[in-house]
């Protein structure tokens, strides 16, 4: 039998933490198998005009050996290149937009910034932390707070299902609903700052939504997400990750190189020098 990680800092932790007297006696029977996702469900049929786009510069090579998207690179700051992208992420925004008021009745504005956290409803994944920065931006509109001054107007989305008998993941759903109904009702804020939770969040919502996403929330601690491939999907769809040292972001860095996440927070070393005064 042999132990496998689904992100290489997960493997590290069972490597010096969770197994580690085992792993002293059989290292050999440890390897890491970092989470996937397929090009083929999260790009070519979930955003095709996108996948088009990409072939048509590289070829369609990528689909099934997704380490040629790298060829993409020269033309990352071509001025045409960057118009085109922008084009099709428009155009995603407002198939998404539809879809949302369809779906959930949301009224969503397409020209707006989309920052999405989209995935199971938990306190270490911290819907909490997002929702209350949502609440901070907010105040700092109403009272005309340097923090908000020149903000992009942004739309927050909020998606994901709380386990059956989760108590405070159902409560943070339904604070994140009792946000939305304040700021989305209030006229001097609402073309500047809107959030919505989008209910019954499966594959069919998710594959309008993770197109659309301009801003990837991947906020856990360090050490608690096993590894997690929402961040993958919305980052293979162009959206920028904002996120921590965590599971698969880890890895996302290496190949997209950092300059395309927004990293904040501890590292999983400086959580460990803490986590014994909470013992």
């Amino acid at each position: 039998h042999a132990v496998n990680g689904v992100a290489q800092l997960h493997t590290e932790i069972l490597k010096k933490e969770t197994l580690k007297d085992f792993y002293e006696m059989f290292p050999e029977m440890f390897s890491n198998k970092t989470n996937g996702i397929t090009p083929r469900r999260w790009m070519v049929h979930a955003n095709p005009e996108l996948a088009a786009w990409v072939s048509n510069k590289i070829g369609d090579g990528w689909i099934t050996d997704f380490s040629q998207i790298g060829l993409l690179k020269p033309f990352a700051k071509e001025p045409s290149f960057l118009e085109q992208f922008a084009k099709i992420k428009q155009q995603t925004k407002a198939d998404a937009a539809a879809c949302i008021r369809k779906d959930c009745g949301h009224v969503v504005n397409p020209g707006m910034l989309f920052d999405t956290q989209v995935k199971r409803i938990h306190e270490y994944k911290r819907q909490l932390l997002n929702i209350l920065h949502v609440v901070l931006l907010y105040n700092d509109l109403k009272n005309h707070g340097e923090m908000t001054k020149g903000m992009t107007p942004t739309t927050f989305f909020f998606a994901g299902k709380s386990a059956p008998g989760y108590v405070n993941a159902k409560l943070i759903i339904k604070f994140i609903n009792n946000v939305s109904k304040v700021v989305n009702s209030d006229p001097e804020t609402r073309d500047q700052l809107q959030v919505f939770f989008l209910p019954n969040y499966r594959v069919t919502l998710a594959e309008h939504i993770i197109p659309a996403a301009d801003i990837s929330e991947q906020i856990s601690p360090a050490g608690t997400e096993a590894s997690g491939t929402g961040n993958m999907k919305l980052m293979l769809n162009g959206a920028v990750t904002l996120g921590t040292l965590d599971g698969a972001n880890v890895e996302i860095a290496e190949q997209a190189g950092s300059e395309n996440e927004y990293i904040f927070g501890a590292t999983v070393e400086e959580i460990n020098m803490v986590k014994p005064t909470y013992n």
